[in-house]
């Protein structure tokens, strides 16, 4: 990645879907988790992420209002967020408020690094 290390913050109230997505990226990312949706929104404001991994089913605060917020704070509106859902009328909503790509569980690993290199190569151009 050419001396760009980019942090992902990986959003979900599932510790083995976290870890899932973690071990599924490929080296040369910093990692930030969070367990709910108010977390989430906690760290994307402390840590400023190049991409948010968001899961829409969770405690304190559903992603979509996760992805409300994010998309209505000057700061965050431009953070690339990959949405995932085992609900694909859920994704289309995501898309409909702003999130970046939508991916359906269950997700191939390599459909998890793939969609995070796109989307990091894309926002950087």
């Amino acid at each position: 990645m050419g001396g760009f290390l980019a942090t992902v913050l990986i959003c979900d109230d599932e510790p083995a879907l976290r870890e899932l997505v973690r071990v599924s990226l490929d080296d040369g990312y910093e990692i930030v988790e969070a367990d709910n949706g108010n977390s989430c929104l906690s760290a994307v404001r402390e840590h400023r992420p190049d991409l948010v991994v968001l899961d829409l089913m969770m405690p304190q605060r559903h992603g979509l209002d996760v992805l409300d917020d994010m998309r209505a704070d000057g700061d965050l509106a431009r953070t690339p967020v990959i949405v995932l859902t085992a609900q694909p009328s859920a994704g289309d909503d995501a898309l409909r408020r702003g999130a970046t790509r939508v991916l359906e569980k269950p997700f191939d690993p390599e459909q998890i690094n793939a969609a995070v290199e796109e989307v990091l190569t894309e926002h950087r151009e």
